[in-house]
């Protein structure tokens, strides 16, 4: 698995819209602590948070603006962030930080976990004494599904809000 620089900024950037653009963390469920089971209020699609502006976001990560306005479409597309125009816009979570997987994050802005030489893991083909390659890197990529998909931007928020300042 790589890491580009792509998805490094794409979770960033999630995690700082579920901390509401400044780095503190919101509730978990998203809610404002209305009672709402749902953790909405008022039918906002995030549950609540703050709208955050994507200069901002590029400011407060050292994000390039124009690099992650393209990350930021990505994730909108994906159906992750919802955008409000408007000198009050910005964006919000389509649903609490709790639903939204790394791997949801990862998917929307590289398509696939595991490439091999630039092809998802499932489309490599091999033959001859290669041939068991193929069933190789389909078990990483189910591996780092398996890590990806089961971890939040809500237990990366908890896991900061846990790890002492250096």
């Amino acid at each position: 698995m790589y890491i580009s620089a792509r998805s490094d900024y794409a979770l960033r950037a999630m995690l700082a819209v579920a901390a509401g653009g400044d780095g503190e963390p919101t509730r978990p469920d998203g809610g404002d602590g209305d009672g709402r089971p749902d953790g909405r209020d008022g039918g906002r699609p995030d549950g609540g948070g703050e709208l955050v502006k994507a200069a901002s976001l590029a400011r407060a990560q050292g994000i390039p603006l124009s690099f992650l306005q393209g990350i930021l479409l990505d994730l909108r597309r994906a159906g992750l962030l919802h955008s409000h125009r408007g000198t009050e816009g910005g964006y919000a979570l389509t649903r609490p930080a709790s639903e939204i997987s790394v791997g949801d994050v990862l998917r929307a802005v590289s398509g696939s976990l595991t490439t091999v030489r630039g092809l998802p893991a499932e489309d490599a083909g091999y033959h001859g004494v290669a041939a068991g390659l193929r069933d190789v890197w389909l078990a990483v990529d189910g591996a780092i599904a398996v890590v990806v998909d089961r971890t939040t931007l809500t237990d990366l928020l908890i896991h900061q809000e846990q790890v002492p300042a250096r």
